[in-house]
């Protein structure tokens, strides 16, 4: 009776070990599932930060010499004019939008009417002659989850920022919230931790570039910066993400 007694729990510790190594293996390969496969909010967030600049986010090198197809009514040169940012906007908007004069005018339409296109179609577009970015440049991931970008991950953010006054529909005291409690560890409780601009006789901080650019800001808040430890806000709901812009903008600028 001993025996089988002793029999019986050798047999239930060992279905008991090996139930617990099949959850073991269970758990590591959905890990290992996860990691292969990234949920869209990362794929986007890396878009946006292509978008903004390719070569930083890609730790590449641009061209030093300007892009062939910027327009001469362009004010820009070199490797800024690389940039998707520089001729299509932070609104997406081109010439329609916030960049429809100043310095930063090139008379290029935006990308709003790409939005939910097929990300074939808009892969093949980045890679054609006009705009000229070749594997080296960005990568056949890059180009991916730059498309994508494209395609879902834009905002359409004249409904949010008003093009000539720069006034946010936003909450500024709800954004307080994110702000002080997310941002704050980086950029300071008053913004002011970071200085974007290389000069310190000339700061640049959030509330700086908040009231210059509040379409730069959003974009930023929503897929973070390249090439730096800064977040993405994607996952907030975008009432939220402008409501940050809309506190932003009551932040120091000096």
């Amino acid at each position: 009776m001993k025996n089988i007694l002793l029999t019986s729990k050798a047999v239930y510790i060992s279905i008991l070990s090996t139930g617990l190594i099949v959850t073991s293996f269970i758990l590591v390969k959905q890990d290992a599932l996860a990691l292969d496969n990234p949920s869209e909010a990362w794929k986007l967030s890396q878009g946006g930060k292509i978008y903004d600049n390719w070569a930083k986010a890609l730790n590449v090198t641009a061209p030093d010499k300007t892009h062939p197809s910027y327009p001469s009514a362009g004010k820009k040169q070199g490797a800024t004019t690389w940039r998707c940012k520089e001729c299509h906007g932070w609104d997406y908007n081109g010439r329609d939008g916030a960049y429809k004069s100043g310095s930063h005018f090139s008379g290029v339409k935006g990308i709003r009417n790409t939005s939910g296109k097929a990300v074939n179609i808009i892969k093949k577009i980045i890679r054609n002659k006009t705009h000229g970015y070749s594997k080296t440049m960005i990568n056949d991931d890059g180009l991916d989850n730059l498309a994508l970008f494209v395609s879902r991950g834009q905002l359409d953010m004249s409904k949010y920022i008003d093009v000539n006054s720069k006034k946010v529909k936003g909450s500024v005291q709800r954004g307080a919230q994110f702000f002080q409690t997310i941002c704050a560890v980086c950029h300071g409780y008053d913004g002011k931790k970071i200085n974007f601009h290389e000069s310190r006789k000339i700061p640049e901080y959030v509330g700086t570039v908040a009231n210059k650019n509040p379409w730069e800001v959003l974009h930023k808040i929503r897929n973070g910066q390249p090439n730096a430890a800064m977040i993405s806000l994607r996952t907030l709901n975008t009432q939220d993400q402008v409501d940050i812009v809309a506190f932003t903008r009551t932040l120091p600028t000096r």
